[in-house]
């Protein structure tokens, strides 16, 4: 049960726009890790560019560093250090809001002026001070459901992040463990998630994820990735989280599971219509 004194805001403000369940689709986007300072401007100057002529609120997400590869030899990006050059270019002059994920507590301190949104990883979900430290830095929290937690129990995350007196959260549903190396989605999570009042959103592309599925890596299904964003924002969501790449075949995480950036055009055109038509 969520803290009855400190009630989430339904509706978080951000740049000029709002991110709620019933204002107009917000997309969250970008390569899975920060390969470099170059490629990350790109992608992000050029998704920043199709959102703005589909009219859409964007927020460019990439990951600094990729703390909870499968194997001890996957690369995991840049590096915190490296990434603040990067993030406050993005942030700062090209005006761009930027989502990353943090896997200690001592990261959001650090991050906290060059970051929107401070993203918590499913596998740390539960961690206590991670959350708190999170929230102290007055960033807007996104939350990612865990791949073992039930919808049911999120409330318990929320109570950690509200406790610190920060009101601005957003929760994320990624699909959840079915067996080994498989996830499905369980669609009466967002009507569970979405009945906090807290902006929901949908991570397409680790729903599709085969967790482990290579033995030394992850794999995903990308086939699946439309046909379970669509149901999704159908159902009326703040946002859509979409890991995107100019090549995912020379990516150095996630590849399997990004879409190619030169389709996502089309998807996004489905997906807005989708959203327009939910909250009508």
């Amino acid at each position: 049960m969520i803290n009855k004194m400190i009630i989430p805001n339904k509706t978080i403000s951000l740049n000029n726009y709002s991110i709620s369940n019933s204002d107009p689709l917000t997309l969250i986007a970008g390569p899975c890790a920060l390969e470099s300072k170059q490629h990350a401007i790109d992608m992000a100057c050029k998704l920043n560019e199709l959102s703005n002529n589909l009219d859409l609120n964007f927020i460019f997400k990439t990951s600094f560093d990729k703390a909870n590869r499968t194997s001890i030899h996957s690369k995991r990006g840049i590096g915190l250090d490296k990434a603040l050059d990067v993030f406050n270019e993005i942030k700062n002059i090209h005006n761009i809001p930027i989502l990353t994920d943090v896997h200690l507590p001592e990261q959001c301190d650090l991050i906290k002026d060059f970051v929107d949104v401070i993203q918590i990883p499913a596998f740390l979900i539960r961690q206590t001070d991670l959350l708190i430290a999170a929230s102290n830095s007055g960033a807007i929290i996104n939350l990612k459901k865990a791949q073992f937690m039930s919808a049911h129990d999120i409330g318990n995350v929320i109570e950690k992040v509200t406790s610190s007196g920060n009101k601005n959260i957003l929760l994320t549903e990624r699909g959840t463990m079915f067996g080994y190396n498989n996830l499905v989605v369980d669609y009466r999570s967002l009507k569970i998630m979405k009945d906090y009042n807290i902006p929901v959103v949908f991570d397409s592309t680790h729903s599709i994820q085969l967790p482990g599925g290579s033995g030394s890596k992850s794999t995903g299904e990308k086939d699946f990735i439309e046909t379970l964003s669509i149901a999704a924002v159908s159902i009326g969501l703040s946002s859509i989280f979409i890991e995107t790449h100019d090549n995912p075949a020379k990516a150095i995480s996630d590849g399997d599971n990004m879409v190619n950036f030169k389709d996502m055009p089309n998807l996004l055109q489905k997906l807005k219509a989708f959203d327009n038509l939910a909250k009508k």
